[in-house]
């Protein structure tokens, strides 16, 4: 066995490293476009201080038709997209594409139902004293929020970690494929056992770090 697990490392590391690679861009798009998307469809909502029925109704139509594809299918709908983008439809880099286009809207939604906890009182307090919308934002809204957003990343990047998983089944590398490539088409069990306790492992160590980061910025 140990034998077999030193055969492996090389490829191993290549795997580990890809689903890195596509988690973490998948990630950062999420953050960088998500983060504004989610505020967006609260700050637009009834009652609220840039209030537009248009503006949250087509966002969230949108939102919700990315949601509503499944992970396999918008990857492969993707491809002339990806292969636009990078010039070609596989490797970590290509996957991160499709990757990056399903975690914006799933973190959009987390970060507009982290504002929702937000009580309303606060807020129409600012906007009575002449607070600017990006005022509220700023100082206000983000700050209440800032340990829902490190929750909401955790799970984002979990979720992420299972689609590169898949995404490794059409080419996209990562610890998906070498369970595909070695693990089922050449039946080795080892390899497969090998690869689900890598992501457990990933998965748990993820949690902890975003449950600690998540609980020190509520303290603070």
């Amino acid at each position: 066995m140990m034998d077999q697990f030193i055969t492996l490392l090389p490829e191993l590391n290549k795997s580990f490293l890809e689903t890195l690679i596509m988690v973490a861009i998948g990630l950062g798009v999420a953050l960088i476009v998500g983060l504004p998307l989610g505020l967006l469809l609260f700050v637009t909502d009834r009652d609220l201080f840039l209030e537009n029925k248009w503006i949250k109704g087509v966002t969230g139509v949108i939102v919700n038709l990315v949601r509503s594809v499944p992970f396999i299918i918008l990857l492969v709908f993707l491809f002339p997209f990806t292969n636009f983008l990078v010039g070609t439809t596989t490797g970590p880099v290509a996957a991160s594409v499709a990757l990056s286009v399903a975690a914006i809207p799933f973190y959009a939604r987390i970060v507009e139902a982290s504002a929702r906890d937000i009580d309303r009182g606060v807020i129409e307090a600012a906007i009575a004293c002449g607070a600017s919308p990006w005022l509220i934002i700023k100082d206000i809204i983000f700050p209440e929020i800032k340990s829902g957003l490190i929750s909401g990343l955790t799970i984002t990047a979990i979720s992420l970690i299972g689609y590169s998983a898949m995404a490794g089944a059409i080419g996209g590398g990562g610890i998906g494929d070498l369970a595909i490539r070695y693990g089922y088409y050449r039946y080795d069990n080892f390899v497969m056992f090998t690869t689900v306790i890598l992501l457990i492992v990933m998965v748990q160590v993820i949690q902890y770090v975003g449950d600690f980061l998540a609980k020190y910025v509520k303290k603070g």
